[in-house]
């Protein structure tokens, strides 16, 4: 391999992961997932209520808000405003892409009338703010689904069908690599960044051409190495909450 990654950290490797639970006092759920430098709070509120479009439906909702705070980056960046008119297209894009990505694996009929709110804070960036927040909301979720079910307002299992994680991956010079930092991120030829269940279904994939066009042994390969990285972290995952059934 030409290209030489920080700390001796090979093609396919993860950085060091660590998800930390009830990180928050007052959520129903919440973790501190922390990807190298890369730190974000997740947290999970119940709301007994739905959007107007669910109202009498007898189902759920999952929602997602992201923001990153101002001195989360190098520089400090400006403080984005309330409301969707407010948020920059990128904030909008992640936070549609986290409530899509929890959504694809609720049972919302059998959440009853209620929305999960998510909110992910990112503290500190260094590359995969994106998928670090839905690997972290992912758990902080099913810890609100639980105490809905402690609190014996539905009934078991929870309405989580499988697990679900993502992470980074592209091409520097030439070279398929796993879960980049910014500094890898920023000089990429190609950037991807996947979702995947824990039996292995894809939810989404997001994969752009920065400087060089790609062929399909390279995508194939791309998502090998994605593969690789959200298996492992379901296994962090399933180290916190065990078995979701």
């Amino acid at each position: 391999m030409s290209y030489k990654r920080k700390y001796g950290r090979s093609y396919d490797a993860l950085r060091d992961v660590r998800i930390t639970p009830s990180y928050t006092r007052y959520a129903e759920g919440s973790v501190l997932i922390e990807m190298g430098e890369t730190k974000v709070i997740c947290n999970a509120s119940i709301d007994e209520r739905v959007p107007i479009f669910l109202r009498n439906s007898g189902k759920g909702w999952v929602t997602a808000e992201y923001s990153m705070l101002p001195r989360a980056t190098e520089n400090r960046t400006q403080r984005e405003g309330r409301g969707s008119a407010n948020l920059s297209g990128r904030t909008q894009e992640i936070q549609r892409l986290i409530g899509r990505s929890l959504r694809s694996v609720v049972e919302f009929n059998r959440l009853g009338e209620r929305t999960v709110y998510i909110d992910c804070d990112v503290i500190q960036a260094d590359g995969g703010t994106r998928t670090a927040s839905i690997t972290g909301a992912f758990v902080a979720l099913v810890f609100a689904l639980r105490k809905l079910y402690n609190d014996g307002k539905i009934a078991a299992p929870i309405p989580v069908t499988d697990y679900i994680a993502a992470i980074s991956v592209g091409i520097i010079k030439g070279e398929p690599m796993l879960d980049l930092a910014y500094e890898e991120d920023s000089q990429a030829e190609v950037d991807m960044n996947v979702v995947k269940t824990g039996t292995g279904k894809f939810v989404e994939v997001q994969g752009t051409a920065e400087s060089k066009p790609f062929d399909k042994p390279q995508m194939d390969r791309l998502i090998e190495l994605a593969t690789i990285g959200i298996d492992k972290l379901i296994e962090q995952q399933r180290a916190v909450l065990g078995d979701l059934r």
